[in-house]
């Protein structure tokens, strides 16, 4: 058999595998269901938010949290060394919320001026946000996620009445462009078939958590129990690694999809879609270069190889890959829809997304090994510090 008709026979037993797997496990995905009403002794929730550089978005951010129906919340902004006005405009914010008479949630502002050594700078804000939080349940979100205002009423419910102690939810994720769309919703295709957040679902195993930056709920003796921000001071990829500690430690763990109630611009643009993702790809291979390899070998194979054999539809192996394209193309629109609530309609440019992501994979890794490490929110960390620091943790 030549290497075209082994390649071809591969990459469709993994898509009709990777099709059974997901048809299996996506019924235990769904949205994060309307509560029809509250505990009767809510617990507080302690709402966690690290900026750094966030002027455009923060203030959106914390007025959405501010107009929450949930009747026992504080919010906590912690101010990240920025060097723009989000400082200025969270103080005016709060001021602003303390004069309005029909606001009676609590917001907190804490300004870090230093970064101590062994600590990423996101990590080290949250980790001083929750050592001011005094909620039972703590709720680690980014800087520039719209809520919808049932969100957190509907996360405590769920929680209580399903006995979790770590909900994490996907966003509906805004993309201005086709191009930058058919790569935001690219990422999320691909990283869901790497992980398969479904699997978090199921009770019984502990391998496969997961942790989504949008919205990380967790109780607050089970963040304590696995060492608090801690235990992941120095993994860029912070929010998923939350998860898969919680998940290895034995707590219950639920992801739901949030595409009602949560909202995110990702990134403006292409350019700045590929430099941010540049930082931290690297890591979730646990910076291993062959990991990173075979990443790339998969990436091309299992994606764009099959359109590629389009060309030799006179012989079976382009029928093969035909077939491959076909549920390529039926698994990426039943993942986007169900995650997202989107049609994927830009299925069409699944080649040219899987091609950005794969430079963007190796650009990653080129980079982080030229550079000796990464940049992240304007501080250098070795690569070796963060190998140690990872191996440590393993």
């Amino acid at each position: 058999m030549s290497t075209l008709g082994i390649i071809a026979i591969l990459t469709l037993l993994y898509w009709i595998f990777m099709s059974i797997e997901a048809y299996r496990g996506l019924h235990l995905m769904h949205a994060l269901p309307r509560s029809i009403k509250q505990p009767d002794k809510p617990p507080l929730v302690s709402v966690i938010i690290a900026a750094k550089e966030e002027e455009s978005t923060i203030l959106d951010t914390v007025r959405h949290l501010l107009s929450q129906n949930y009747p026992r919340l504080e919010i906590i902004a912690v101010n990240d060394r920025s060097q723009d006005a989000t400082g200025v405009r969270l103080e005016e914010l709060r001021k602003w919320s303390e004069r309005k008479g029909d606001i009676h949630t609590p917001l907190q502002i804490i300004h870090i001026t230093h970064l101590p050594d062994g600590w990423l700078g996101k990590n080290h804000a949250l980790y001083q946000g929750y050592q001011q939080a005094r909620g039972q349940y703590l709720l680690f979100t980014d800087a520039d996620i719209l809520f919808s205002p049932a969100t957190i009423s509907d996360a405590v419910a769920y929680m209580k009445e399903n006995e979790v102690h770590h909900l994490t939810l996907t966003p509906n994720m805004i993309a201005r462009g086709t191009l930058l769309r058919g790569f935001v919703h690219f990422f999320l295709f691909s990283f869901s078939l790497f992980v398969r957040p479904w699997r978090a679902n199921i009770d019984r195993s502990r391998r496969h958590g997961i942790g989504i930056g949008a919205f990380n709920m967790v109780s607050r003796s089970a963040y304590e129990a696995i060492g608090t921000h801690k235990a992941i001071a120095l993994r860029p990829d912070d929010d998923l690694q939350l998860g898969i500690i919680l998940k290895r430690t034995g707590f219950r763990q639920k992801v739901l999809s949030g595409k009602h109630t949560l909202q995110v611009e990702w990134y403006r643009s292409l350019i700045d879609a590929v430099k941010g993702l540049e930082k931290n790809l690297f890591s979730g291979f646990h910076y291993s270069f062959t990991i990173a390899l075979l990443a790339c070998i998969g990436q091309l194979l299992f994606f764009i190889f099959p359109w590629l054999g389009l060309l030799f539809l006179w012989d079976w192996t382009g029928i093969a890959f035909s077939v491959s394209v076909i549920l390529q193309i039926w698994l990426y629109r039943v993942l986007i829809d169900r995650i997202m609530g989107k049609r994927g309609i830009e299925a069409y440019m699944l080649p040219v997304s899987a091609s950005l992501l794969l430079y963007t994979v190796v650009r990653s890794v080129w980079l982080t090994w030229k550079q000796g490490g990464i940049y992240w929110r304007g501080t250098f960390y070795s690569l070796r510090e963060l190998k140690k620091k990872q191996d440590e943790k393993g």
